[in-house]
């Protein structure tokens, strides 16, 4: 059977998201989708900036939808770019690093981890230490 992103799952992600949070010192908040974009689990770390929770979850939609990390959408949306705009179409796309896309074992995007709170990097990091755990 291929991998899903159950609850069982989620709490894994999650776990391992906060433990790198908290070892670099930034509250987070951590987002889960599963492969239809639907949120599967949040987490708001104690601190973690209010606008965070919105933009964990939309980075966490974004990955699945573009099945990529969000990160490598940042220079596809640049002035005269291929995606220049995307951001402003439908309000829920994020470009910049924090979600990363969770795969199955043929490579498939099952899902997504979203994470806010921290710098870009920050926030992928903590992102990849969930991914990590799937």
């Amino acid at each position: 059977m291929a991998k899903q992103v159950t609850l069982e799952a989620a709490e894994r992600i999650v776990k391992a998201g906060r433990t790198k949070a908290e070892e670099i010192g930034t509250a987070m908040c951590i987002a889960l989708s599963d492969g239809g974009a639907n949120l599967v689990a949040f987490v708001r770390m104690d601190g973690a900036l209010l606008a965070a929770a919105d933009i964990a979850q939309k980075k966490a939609e974004t990955t699945v939808g573009f099945q990529m990390a969000t990160r490598e959408l940042t220079a596809m949306v640049q002035p005269g770019a291929a995606l220049y705009g995307v951001e402003a179409v439908g309000g829920r796309v994020v470009v910049f690093g924090g979600g990363i896309p969770l795969t199955d074992e043929d490579g498939r995007v099952v899902g997504g981890v979203g994470v806010s709170g921290g710098s870009p990097e920050q926030d992928h990091d903590v992102a990849a230490a969930g991914a990590v755990a799937f």
